[in-house]
């Protein structure tokens, strides 16, 4: 179904500008452009040609500030409409069906923006239920179409939208939150990796579940083994059930939500563990570790984004600086620490740096163990680096 009431604006990418275009990076820059037509909205389907008239790549018009167009194909005959969205939300499946989805796990992240070329969207499947982000006024104008592509070829049960993201208000958008399609349930129960967990997909952080860290939870199970476990901003106690799982033998869950803490305790126990080997602690977690005199052997940091925008990277430097440091003088000799940053706006060598300087203030001669980014339902397009985020560093120290 062509959405028939658009027309496919032509435009032109100066000589000198057309190399990220033809190296497919998803973001084209107003200076990149020749000319900027008067009257284009955003969502409205473009087409961009070098400067001999060649097809280069089509997406969507995206404003008139910095990132003029979002890009979405290279195939000059597309149209846009249901099945422009259908097929790319079953190369998007296909993908996750052959590398993620099995018996033992039934939630991922189904759409991941530009890097599944739907830029400005973000899909996370729960089992049978299906969570939804739009995040650009473009991707918006086309919500009806991509919630019937949705339907068709997912077949989920409901469709709940959490378009509640802070990355809305930079193209003046609201929070929208709310069922789209079918029923939701307010506590939907998944399987990962063999165990159950509960997530509220209404409330909680993010779609409900912090799904990029599946490959890290499982991963940090070998190092929980007899161990006193401490999970630091915990959540809903992911990485808490892992260690259970991979036998430890006491963990300390600390967040600043008796919410979240609740889930987690349940979380505990739909999975047959013993409570009593658990500690659950409403706080701040930084004022946690600087204030307990227990040193554990493992300790599982994975805070919130500490730098929001560039304007506040040299506060958020130090606050990863200052946590890092607080969780390795309350880490055992030899223990194990797992720290995690989810700021685009930090690197992995600019995280790898402020460890090193944890580990001099703190006398500890790091190691590392293994390094982790993004699982693999979250792919990013190699010249995409603007799409990078998660880093995961094990430390043996």
């Amino acid at each position: 179904m062509v959405y028939t009431d658009t027309v496919m604006i032509k435009l032109t990418v100066k000589k000198d500008r057309s190399g990220p275009v033809r190296g497919f990076h998803p973001w084209v820059f107003s200076k990149a452009l020749t000319t900027i037509p008067e009257g284009i909205t955003p969502g409205d389907p473009v087409q961009l040609y070098d400067e001999s008239g060649s097809f280069i790549a089509s997406g969507y018009f995206n404003s008139y500030g910095q990132i003029s167009v979002r890009l979405w194909g290279y195939d000059e005959t597309e149209s846009v409409g249901t099945d422009f969205f259908m097929k790319r939300l079953a190369r998007a499946g296909d993908i996750r069906r052959s590398y993620v989805e099995n018996p033992g796990t039934n939630a991922y992240r189904l759409v991941n923006g530009e890097s599944d070329f739907l830029p400005g969207l973000i899909v996370d499947k729960y089992g049978e239920y299906l969570v939804v982000q739009f995040h650009t006024r473009g991707m918006e104008r086309w919500k009806e179409q991509i919630v019937d592509s949705l339907e068709k070829t997912i077949r989920p049960k409901g469709i709940y939208e959490r378009s509640d993201v802070p990355v809305r208000n930079i193209e003046m958008l609201g929070a929208v939150r709310g069922l789209l399609r079918g029923d939701v349930p307010d506590i939907i129960e998944i399987r990962e990796n063999g165990l159950k967990f509960l997530v509220d997909v209404k409330e909680g952080q993010k779609t409900g579940f912090f799904l990029d860290q599946r490959d890290k939870r499982q991963a940090f199970m070998k190092y929980a083994k007899g161990r006193d476990v401490l999970n630091c901003f915990s959540y809903t106690g992911g990485f808490t059930v892992y260690a259970l799982a991979g036998g430890a033998s006491r963990t300390v869950s600390v967040d600043s939500s008796r919410r979240a803490l609740d889930l987690a305790r349940e979380n505990i126990v739909l999975n047959g563990f013993d409570p009593s080997r658990c500690e659950f602690v409403c706080d701040d977690a930084k004022k946690y570790l600087k204030d307990t005199p227990v040193r554990f052997e493992a300790i599982v940091l994975d805070p919130p984004a500490f730098i929001k925008d560039r304007r506040k990277r040299p506060e958020g430097l130090a606050g990863y600086r200052a946590v890092n440091e607080m969780a390795l003088r309350a880490l055992a000799p030899e223990g194990i620490l797992l720290t995690c940053s989810c700021s685009a706006h930090l690197s992995l060598h600019d995280f790898r740096f402020l460890l090193s300087e944890a580990g001099a203030k703190t006398r500890r001669a790091l190691a590392f163990l293994e390094v982790h980014t993004h699982g693999i339902d979250h792919p990013h397009l190699v010249p995409f680096t603007e799409g990078e985020y998660l880093k995961c560093f094990f430390l043996k120290g």
